[in-house]
């Protein structure tokens, strides 16, 4: 019986011996699910509109959560879709994600069909629904409408003159729902495609288009200054931000969106950084301050997680292909 307990020792030391290995090796693993190290947040959009202050006003807030530096990088061009080639070839480590709204995703596939240099639902690991928002149709403080109907009415009146309408990109939703409206009502409007909703909503200040079609928290300053007039909302109900404006249906169009922002990171990207990002920016999204500052900007935030946003993501790749094949919508329009 003395001669057993030092080979018990013996054996319970190696088992705590093998154990101490074990957990040395778990602790990368555990630290891999995020590289310290700056994270890059990059919108496909000029700096000003509101994608571009989404990003910034979630990636403070993010950062504070993770304990580590996030910046924003503007790469404007192609109606966002540099933003997506950019981050569709970035490394799949977390370093790197894109924050879009849901045209270059779920409209971008039909209306660009055949052009696109990435799959938004192979491409890209879906980390967080940011926000909805709504589309808005907008004229100059000048323009004598207040309407829809009096907007058709004064377009048929001097189509030459008031028939330009603009958009922050060629084949976006506010494109998109231009030509919509525009056969609703029977009246033709002449797209003017832009590079970013900055440079589209200083031409309708300055005269050079008549109307633009938007995201109605882009054109809010425009509106608060008195430059611009909010004639209609795409929502299903009116806008928070806008309660005075009514929707397209109200003024008799059967038209509505239901756009939105989020979070997406290269495909490939290990599943426990993802839900270590997504838990970073829910609870950003979750300080009452970050979220007041979405408010304020018109949006409504959400914080949807991985599996939700790829839900939504693949729902609206298939509701709109349809409606945009039969408008007939061909790019360059």
């Amino acid at each position: 019986m003395r001669c057993q307990r030092p080979v018990h020792a013996r054996l319970l030391h190696v088992l705590l011996a093998w154990l101490a290995l074990v957990a040395a090796a778990l602790v990368p693993a555990r630290v891999s699910a995020q590289p310290a190290g700056t994270i890059r947040i990059i919108v496909g959009y000029p700096a000003g509109a509101t994608s571009d202050a989404l990003a910034r006003v979630v990636g403070e807030a993010m950062g504070r959560q993770l304990g580590q530096t996030v910046i924003v990088e503007n790469k404007p061009g192609a109606g966002g879709r540099i933003g997506n080639e950019l981050v569709k070839a970035a490394p799949a480590d977390g370093t790197t994600l894109l924050m879009t709204p849901v045209a270059t995703m779920a409209i971008f596939p039909h209306s660009y069909a055949g052009q696109l240099r990435y799959d938004p639902l192979k491409d890209f690991a879906p980390v967080t629904h940011l926000t909805n928002f709504q589309i808005g149709l907008g004229v100059a403080s000048e323009a004598p409408v207040k309407s829809l109907a009096e907007y058709v009415r004064w377009v048929k009146g001097d189509p030459a003159k008031n028939s330009f309408y603009g958009s922050a990109a060629a084949g976006s939703i506010p494109h998109f729902f231009g030509v919509m409206f525009a056969r609703a009502a029977g009246i033709e409007l002449t797209h003017v495609p832009f590079k970013g909703t900055a440079d589209a909503m200083t031409a309708l200040a300055g005269g050079q288009i008549s109307a633009l079609s938007t995201v109605a928290a882009d054109i809010r300053s425009l509106v608060q200054g008195g430059k611009a007039r909010l004639l209609a909302v795409a929502g299903e109900q009116r806008s928070p931000a806008f309660p005075d404006v009514p929707t397209f249906r109200e003024q008799g169009y059967d038209l509505v969106a239901s756009p939105w922002y989020a979070m997406f990171a290269p495909a490939g990207t290990p599943p426990a950084t993802v839900q270590r990002l997504h838990a970073a920016i829910a609870a950003a999204m979750a300080d009452p301050a970050t979220r007041q500052r979405i408010l304020d900007m018109g949006l409504e935030p959400t914080g949807y997680g991985p599996e939700r946003l790829a839900a939504i993501l693949k729902a609206d790749h298939e509701h709109w292909g349809p409606p945009i094949r039969a408008s007939g919508f061909k790019p360059g329009q």
